[in-house]
């Protein structure tokens, strides 16, 4: 009976800690004997969804087009510098898949991951501390208790 391809799902942003997280992935999880695919997680911030700053100003449509396509350029940029690390450590040869999600980082990671059914998560923790994570909230705390898969938190030494 032949193995199923097991999905390994790596979350990256434009941070250190996440690249470091792909990196540790490549190195300790991905071998060349075992059927895998890496499928490449980036989440987008949500659009703006009124043409209202805070402040009361509006924004014309051209200004949330421009956010937009930022948007898209950042997810294009974060996602071509993660598979550079992928050739520079000889994984070029594994089957990658992009996904470009967006909304809240914790929500559509977990939700992504259990739509695309990944049989593991691996993210990056930023280190913050207690009252930091208390205030800003924890995306790899909130995935490691609902993502429906195990989770690795892989931290910067």
């Amino acid at each position: 009976m032949e193995k199923k391809e097991q999905k390994i799902m790596v979350a990256v942003d434009q941070s250190e800690e996440s690249m470091h997280a792909l990196s540790w992935c490549l190195s300790n999880l991905i071998s060349d004997t075992n059927k895998k695919k890496l499928l490449l997680l980036h989440v987008k911030p949500p659009p703006a969804i009124c043409s209202f700053d805070t402040a009361g100003y509006v924004f014309s449509p051209e200004v949330i087009a421009a956010m937009e396509k930022y948007s898209m350029e950042l997810a294009n940029s974060v996602m071509d510098k993660a598979e550079a690390i992928c050739r520079n450590l000889n994984a070029a040869d594994i089957t990658m898949e992009r996904v470009i999600e967006m909304g809240d980082a914790k929500n559509v990671i977990c939700s992504t991951v259990q739509k695309l059914d990944a049989d593991t998560l691996v993210m990056g923790s930023h280190g913050y501390g207690f009252f930091k994570r208390t205030l800003l909230g924890s995306v790899s705390d909130h995935c490691a208790k609902h993502a429906k898969c195990p989770v690795i938190i892989v931290k910067q030494p």
